[in-house]
């Protein structure tokens, strides 16, 4: 038996078969396959969707960490200056009391119950000195800024240690300068190397990076300079040169993220030494406030991109995530079918391949061909399990052609007509199983018309919050989900259905449509989508960006839980005529990875 020692002269241990439970991080060799392999579990960096401000606005400034924040100030999309106050939990924003002045592009540092707001300007372009300090419940003003300034840096543990430095400051423009809060005073100190504006940084008083904004030379910097509590010095710069830009973090770890030109989501990691990319921010945007400790939590919410937003968005870094893995391709390929079941039993049936009735299951390995659909169609909905399913609505292609009301039952062997939707349409979406389903959105209008199948009649009951079609969905009909679609190409709207009611909850963190999922309502999968591979799971609260499936596509199939999904077949970009027939697994737990062959 071949053994590591013997191939490549180090002792490592040998199995004939992969142990059945490795732990995390265990190397060993095959060696019946002479192959060295690892078991590691997939993690991922990414911006997930949080619970947006309760008012819109640009230039803001914020304080705290991503799950206790503070934002403040800003300007209004009508240009007017604000004073509103709002604190974050983790979850949702809440009004507290307003600064003392008004104003917006002002600078802020410290957490959400000892924070300092400094600088800034009113309209028409009044640029301030003025500076407030928060105690939990309440702003007071204290001692004045020596240099005015807008569009500055902050930083700051608390408000009793801070920096600000570079900025607007008239008359001479783009300044330098640099002033140390010591919780009574602001001290000028020494300058920044290289005078900027719509600059960003983080770090305490003593130990702070800057990096980004504009100079009087260079429309757009990566500038990066490291602060020692003395001197300013120059260090590796962004791989993104970029202005109105986002930061927070300590000088050995920190997160650069969003800006300008005209409207960023590029997102970088400081390790001490160097940037690196990491997952991008969901809605790209400029002039946004920011929260966060260092780089594995941090908070983005307001801007500009171009209309002014309040969507906020939370970093999260070392995150347990999944991974999409090759399975057996469908034997017709095909786009706009129905599908449910699981990811060892899966359903795929009708749609265009050109038009069909085909039915395949899938058992894990392979998909076979089973028996047919009655009525041939596609952009059909469907539910339930391999052996026990729903298929209803779509487009009838046999004469008389139009939309179709017609529901078929699955029980394991073959199709049989059941009653029919109340309302005949397209391009839907379904969840639930065969005996309590949830029929919803689709086509003419688009519709917002949910229906509810309760083993042997559908009945219409509330509407969806808004009507679309190329929707996806999943769940049961006492828990559903409902996501992206059109009319709006990008829409990221994400419904849930208590069993009576669509309540409006978190978006997707891209908006799609022609996309599929798979899961509960309380933990589910988002995928694919036109000219998108992106996936998305929900944990009941939030989407969280995972890893993209491996084949970019729309208008494919989508069954299964948020551990163990398919996908399969729908349009590639560019789509051959009749779509593709690929399958992907969906894995979300500890993987075996091969290192290296013989």
């Amino acid at each position: 038996m071949a053994t590591y020692l013997g191939t490549h002269g180090s002792k490592i241990q040998n199995y004939t078969t992969d142990p059945d439970n490795p732990n995390t991080g265990e190397v060993w060799f095959n060696a019946t396959d002479e192959v060295l392999k690892f078991q590691y579990q997939n993690t991922f960096n990414g911006w997930s969707t949080g619970g947006s401000l309760n008012t819109a606005r640009k230039s803001l400034a914020g304080a705290g960490t991503q799950t206790a924040a503070l934002g403040f100030g800003g300007e209004t999309p009508s240009d007017g200056d604000m004073n509103e106050t709002e604190s974050y939990n983790g979850t949702s924003w809440t009004e507290v009391n307003n600064l003392t002045t008004g104003r917006r592009s002002l600078m802020g540092g410290g957490t959400n119950t000892a924070a300092l707001a400094f600088g800034g300007t009113t309209a028409p372009f009044n640029v301030l000195t003025i500076t407030e300090t928060w105690n939990g419940t309440n702003w007071a003003e204290v001692n004045d800024m020596n240099s005015a300034r807008q569009q500055g840096g902050g930083t700051g543990a608390t408000n009793t240690a801070c920096l600000g430095f570079g900025g607007y400051a008239p008359p001479g423009g783009r300044t330098a300068n640099t002033e140390v809060w010591n919780g009574t005073n602001w001290t000028e100190v020494n300058n920044l190397n290289a005078a900027r504006a719509y600059i960003a940084g983080c770090g305490t008083s003593t130990a702070a990076l800057a990096f980004g904004g504009r100079s009087p030379s260079v429309p757009v910097s990566a500038l990066n300079e490291l602060w020692n509590g003395t001197n300013w010095t120059e260090v590796n710069d962004l791989n993104t040169a970029r202005s109105h830009l986002g930061g927070n973090g300590i000088t050995t770890s920190a997160l650069a993220y969003g800006g300008a030109p005209p409207f960023l989501a590029v997102t970088e990691s400081w390790n001490g030494t160097s940037w690196t990319e990491t997952g991008d921010l969901a809605t790209a945007r400029s002039q946004f406030g920011e929260a966060g400790a260092n780089n594995t939590s941090a908070l983005a919410f307001g801007g500009s991109n171009p209309s002014v937003t309040a969507v906020t968005e939370e970093f999260n870094t070392g995150t347990i995530g999944g991974s999409w893995a090759t399975g057996g391709d469908l034997n017709t390929p095909r786009i706009h079918m129905g599908s449910a079941g699981t990811q060892t039993a899966g359903l795929a049936f009708g749609g265009k391949a050109p038009p069909t009735v085909a039915t395949e299951a899938y058992n894990g390995s392979n998909w076979t061909e089973v028996g047919d659909m009655t009525n041939v169609r596609f952009g059909l909905a469907g539910a339930g399990t391999q052996t026990a399913a729903l298929g209803f609505g779509g487009y009838k292609t046999t004469s008389p052609t139009g939309l179709a009301a017609f529901t078929e039952l699955w029980n394991g062997s073959n199709w049989t007509e059941v009653n029919d939707l109340t309302t005949a349409r397209k391009d839907l979406a379904g969840a639930g199983t065969s005996t309590a389903a949830l029929a919803f959105g689709g086509n003419p209008a688009p519709a917002g018309q949910t229906e509810t199948w309760n083993g042997t009649n559908w009945t219409e009951v509330n509407d969806l919050n808004t009507a679309r079609s190329y929707l996806a969905g999943c769940g049961t009909n006492t828990a559903a989900l409902a996501f992206g679609g059109s009319p709006d190409p990008t829409s990221a709207l994400t419904e849930t259905w208590n069993g009576t009611n669509w309540t409006e909850v978190n978006d997707l963190n891209n908006g799609r449509r022609s996309l599929a999922g798979a899961g509960t309502s309380t933990s589910a999968l988002a995928f694919g989508g036109y000219q998108s591979a992106q996936t998305e799971t929900w944990n009941g609260t939030n989407w969280t960006e995972v890893q993209d499936l491996n084949t970019a596509r729309a208008n494919l199939g989508g069954a299964g839980t948020s551990t163990s999904a398919l996908a399969f077949g729908g349009e590639p970009n560019p789509a051959p005529p009749s779509g593709t027939a690929a399958t992907e697994e969906w894995n979300d737990g500890p993987q075996v990875k091969t290192i290296s062959t013989s």
